[in-house]
């Protein structure tokens, strides 16, 4: 299989070996995601919800264009999206984008917990909209809805055959 017409060939388990140029790269894999975004109108009300109620830690802001916070050791970026559309209002020539509607995350927790999540929820006020037990040992997932109606998830490892992360 080839990629854009540039000689990519994709190898078992996501791997890539390729020339770049006249050098030639063996074994290029992407293993983890560094971040993942969604797109918010009212920035201060999802700052305390992901806060408060989710519990991740603020690592920065920009008024009235984006909050990021700390997930383990990825990140999770909300931005509002008509300001993250403006380049007037995108620092360092960063790429435009934005989206309207609500997304989709889904926050990876052990079956231990996640019982423990719904009861977290439902003690905040936030309605379960669907649990869902995936059969065998295939996990769980409960899904909910963050101020600004994107969809949110708590779902198990065993929903992908993926194992739980160390210290889990």
């Amino acid at each position: 299989m080839y990629f854009m017409g540039l000689g990519l060939q994709a190898l078992p388990q996501a791997r890539i070996d390729c020339w770049i140029g006249n050098l030639y790269i063996v074994g290029l894999e992407l293993d983890f995601v560094l971040e993942a975004c969604l797109y918010v109108d009212d920035l201060d009300a999802a700052e305390d919800f992901y806060t408060e109620i989710l519990g991740l830690t603020l690592h920065s802001k920009l008024e009235g264009r984006h909050v990021f916070f700390l997930c383990g050791n990825q990140m999770v970026l909300l931005f509002n999206p008509d300001a993250t559309a403006d380049p007037a209002l995108t620092p360092r020539g960063l790429g435009l984008h934005g989206a309207h509607g609500p997304g989709h995350l889904a926050f990876g927790v052990s079956e231990d917990e996640i019982d423990l999540w719904r009861a977290r929820l439902e003690s905040h006020g936030v309605p379960v909209e669907q649990e869902i037990d995936w059969g065998g040992s295939r996990g769980r997932s409960i899904y909910f809805r963050d101020p600004d109606g994107n969809s949110l998830e708590f779902a198990t490892s065993a929903l992908w055959g993926l194992s739980e992360p160390p210290g889990r």
